[in-house]
């Protein structure tokens, strides 16, 4: 049975989403658990009706414990080493957010599944969009496009709000017989969502190995490995030819490294929706986005991430 090594970092407020995304980036199986007191709290005071516990009154509201979940395979200490290089880097930038080392605890394979199961449910996003995990049963309507993705077997789900501003903005911009690049695909949600949509060919990318083989096995279960590609390479690494919608999902510091290729990548009229951003970081990646040959066109919001929708410079739609 296959070993999975749990990391927790317990942070400030101002620091768990920028630690939910370097948790995400280095490859954290199925996504990241962000435990906020506050907003425990907050929920629980607004329902109608008593269904959680209040916590305890020793509780520290000022502490947000951040979780994931890791392969032990010969890539677990690079990963490791990178998730403390990058929160040493933002550290650097904001002050410390820490409190205390990292907890790290093994698992095994059944215990990780039923575990992840209590987090995740049918999630909708947009206006058709369903994201829904195998074990829940869901009536849809006449105009709802549903992607069955088992966490069991993935790195994200559709429920963060960097991958929910990128499904939003796909239903406006996937069009019939589009050819997608998904950069940084991790579980390959995007990629699969693009062909529900109806694009007719999807080039998904990712650097990691074990996503690659996630997305794989993951597309395979869904019946549309014959539309989408997904190869393991650096950022557009591997996409040959030009592409009408570039998606990427990443980290504000690797979308501007990646968009220089951008233009170079893109049909006359298409479109590159770029998520992954933190609010502070977006002036950095529209500077970026400029320089490189390209407009904003559109900015999006979910709390303190956003989603820029860009152009080529000089493009009409």
């Amino acid at each position: 049975m296959e070993k999975w090594l749990e990391i927790s970092v317990k942070v400030n407020h101002e620091a768990e989403e920028v630690t939910a995304e370097i948790f995400r980036e280095a490859g954290a199986r199925n996504g990241v658990v962000i435990e906020d007191p506050v907003l425990y709290e907050t929920l629980r005071r607004s329902l109608p009706f008593e269904l959680c516990d209040p916590l305890p009154a020793s509780t520290d509201f000022s502490v947000v414990t951040v979780t994931a979940y890791y392969p032990v395979d010969n890539e677990l200490d690079s990963r490791m080493q990178k998730i403390e290089r990058e929160l040493e880097d933002v550290e650097r930038r904001i002050g410390k957010f820490r409190f205390g080392p990292a907890l790290f605890r093994h698992v095994s394979e059944e215990d990780w599944s039923d575990e992840w199961k209590q987090y995740f449910h049918v999630t909708r996003v947009g206006k058709h969009i369903v994201v829904k995990p195998s074990w829940e049963e869901f009536a849809a309507g006449p105009e709802d496009v549903v992607l069955d993705l088992d966490p069991g077997m993935a790195f994200g789900t559709g429920t963060h709000p960097t991958t929910c501003l990128v499904l939003e903005a796909m239903e406006t911009i996937i069009r019939p017989d589009s050819t997608v690049f998904d950069v940084g695909t991790g579980s390959g949600i995007l990629a699969m969502m693009a062909a529900k949509l109806g694009a007719k060919e999807i080039r998904a990318v990712d650097i990691d190995g074990v996503a690659v083989r996630t997305a794989k096995e993951n597309i395979a279960k869904a019946g549309l490995q014959d539309r989408i590609e997904v190869v393991q390479g650096d950022l557009l690494y591997g996409t040959e030819g030009k592409a009408d919608v570039i998606v990427a999902n990443i980290l504000a510091d690797i979308i501007i490294m990646l968009l220089p290729d951008i233009p170079g990548k893109l049909r006359d009229g298409g479109l590159f929706f770029a998520s992954g951003i933190i609010e502070d970081y977006r002036r950095d990646v529209t500077e970026a986005a400029e320089k490189a040959g390209l407009r904003v066109k559109e900015v999006t919001r979910i709390k303190d991430w956003v989603g820029l929708l860009m152009e080529k410079n000089g493009t009409q739609q």
